[in-house]
Formats: structure tokens, C-alpha cells, sequence
């Protein structure tokens, strides 16, 4: 997940100013001079939650000041309750999910979710995170993992239709950091479907999937994608298939690190099944005077 909690960061602070501005109370009617837009056009983008009066923006503005994630979470109960019809809820729990997948807590991240999901069933950020979670959590010894597992790929396929309708993009949001923010969101929907038809071994569909998760982001291939298409394509026993994607993992790995070892030691498993040359060993250098 870390990948997506540092664009998320950077998406989080381009948005900062401009959801401020979003969420002012709404103009019931055109200022003077401007034209009101044409009956039957097609919105341009999903209208941003904006708050009915002035003291539920401040209260707003309030709440979203905190920064500790359990305090977020609090001051965001606390004006939901005092202003239970607000659309304002859905940005301030959109933030505490944010928050808590910034502080690697997964239980928490995936109950902020369905918050926002409660308000906003086709949100993809809040689909995407909350399958995020189950896909990483739910166990094979789990009474209940077919089920979690089900939810998890109806979410992420969702999600993967939603991210180009329904994300609330205030104006004046730049379009290469929209674009980048739809690319990863639908490269990690893919990516989930893949990671659980691969727990499932079900083998075909996690490398369709997987392959889709790091076309839809080619920019930053996520390392563990690229190593599970690797394994998904040794399952099926295309072994030089999968030796190019592992050698590919490698690339984008250190050596001894959690990622970067199980894909040298999948790389060296397929040069054996494949006869392929091992990687050159560094030329020592003699001993310099």
C-alpha cells in the first residue's frame, strides 16, 4: 500500500486549497454576468459536497484542522451529528480513511471507508481502499474469506468503472495530478482482483488482471504485482514468460529486502527451469596502492 499512500499525499495537498473552496456554501443562484449552464449539457465532472451555510463550513474547517488520525476521526463523528444532512461528511471521513492508511492502520482504514461508502457507494477511492484492506487481511483459516473475498472484487471491479464518473475533483484541480490519481486508483482495483484470484489460485484470471494493474500505471510498477505475475505465470508453467517478469521484479527491488528476495530467489528458480544464463557477478577489482 505504499505506493498509493504517497500519491495519495500528493493528491491530499493539491486538493487542500481547493477543497476549502469547494466546500463554501453553495450559490442558490448565478452571480450577475454569469450565464446559468444550458439545460441537457453534461456536467463536466461530479459536483463537489458543499456545505448549505456558513456555520456548517466553519465547523467543517474546524474538524478538518486535526491532524492526529484518532482525533480526526472524533471531530468528524462529533459534526456529523451536528449536522447529520451535511455533504460535508463524506470529505471529512474520505480524510480519516487517508489518515489511518497513512498510519498503517488497516481496521480503521477500511471502517472510514465504508463510511464514506454509506454516503457515496460509487466512490473509487473509498472502494479501492476498503478492498485494499480486506484482499491484505482476510486469511485462508477465515470462516467468512469466500465472502470477504467476494466483496472485495465486487468493490474493486466497481471501482475500475466509477474512477472516470465519480471522483469529486474540485475546479481548478491540475489534470496531470487528476489523471495520475485515476491511472493509480484503476491500476490498484486491477491489482486486487489479480492478488485474490491468485490467493484463490485461480491462475488465468490473476494474470490478466496483474498485467492490466501495471499497464494501467506503467509509469511505477508496484514491485509485488509485477513478482505475483511472475508467480501466477510459473503456476501455469510459462516459464519464459515468467523469468522476463521476474527478472523485471528484480530490477525494481534491493537485495535483501522484503520484496527483493523472494523475487531473486523466483528469478533463480526459473534460469534453472529454463537453462537461462545467471546474472554476470560484478569483475572484482584489483586492490587499488
Amino acid at each position: 500500500m505504499k505506493r498509493i499512500a504517497v500519491i495519495l499525499a500528493v493528491w491530499s495537498i493539491a486538493l487542500c486549497a481547493a477543497a476549502q473552496n469547494s466546500g463554501q456554501p453553495a450559490q442558490q443562484t448565478p452571480p450577475p454576468g454569469q450565464a446559468a449552464p444550458a439545460q441537457g449539457a453534461a456536467p463536466a465532472a461530479k459536483r463537489p459536497p458543499q456545505a448549505k451555510t456558513q456555520p456548517e463550513f466553519d465547523a467543517y474547517k474546524t474538524a478538518a484542522a486535526n491532524t492526529d488520525p484518532a482525533a480526526f476521526e472524533k471531530a468528524s463523528d462529533d459534526f456529523a451529528t451536528k449536522f447529520p444532512d451535511s455533504e460535508l461528511r463524506v470529505l471529512l471521513y474520505k480524510n480519516a480513511m487517508r489518515n489511518y492508511q497513512s498510519a498503517n492502520n488497516g481496521e480503521k482504514t477500511e471502517a472510514m471507508g465504508r463510511k464514506v461508502l454509506s454516503f457515496d457507494g460509487d466512490d473509487p477511492e473509498a472502494l479501492v481502499m476498503v478492498a485494499e484492506v480486506i484482499a491484505e487481511k482476510t486469511r485462508d483459516t477465515d470462516l467468512d474469506r469466500d465472502q470477504r473475498y467476494d466483496e472485495a472484487v465486487k468493490m474493486a471491479t466497481k471501482a475500475t468503472s466509477t474512477v472516470d464518473t465519480d471522483i469529486n475533483a474540485p475546479a481548478g484541480t491540475p489534470q496531470d495530478k487528476l489523471d495520475a490519481y485515476k491511472s493509480l486508483l484503476r491500476s490498484n482495483a486491477y491489482s486486487i482482483v489479480g492478488t485474490i484470484a491468485y490467493k484463490k489460485e485461480n491462475y488465468p484470471v490473476a494474470q490478466e488482471n496483474l498485467q492490466k494493474s501495471i499497464d494501467a500505471y506503467p509509469s511505477q510498477p508496484d514491485p509485488v504485482v509485477v513478482l505475483r505475475l511472475a508467480l501466477s505465470l510459473d503456476k501455469q508453467q510459462k516459464y519464459p514468460e515468467a523469468l522476463k517478469v521476474a527478472n523485471r521484479a528484480v530490477e525494481l527491488t534491493q537485495d535483501n529486502t522484503a520484496i527483493g528476495t523472494p523475487a531473486r530467489r523466483e528469478r533463480d528458480r526459473l534460469q534453472q527451469l529454463t537453462g537461462g544464463a545467471p546474472p554476470a557477478q560484478p569483475a572484482s577489482q584489483p586492490p587499488k596502492n
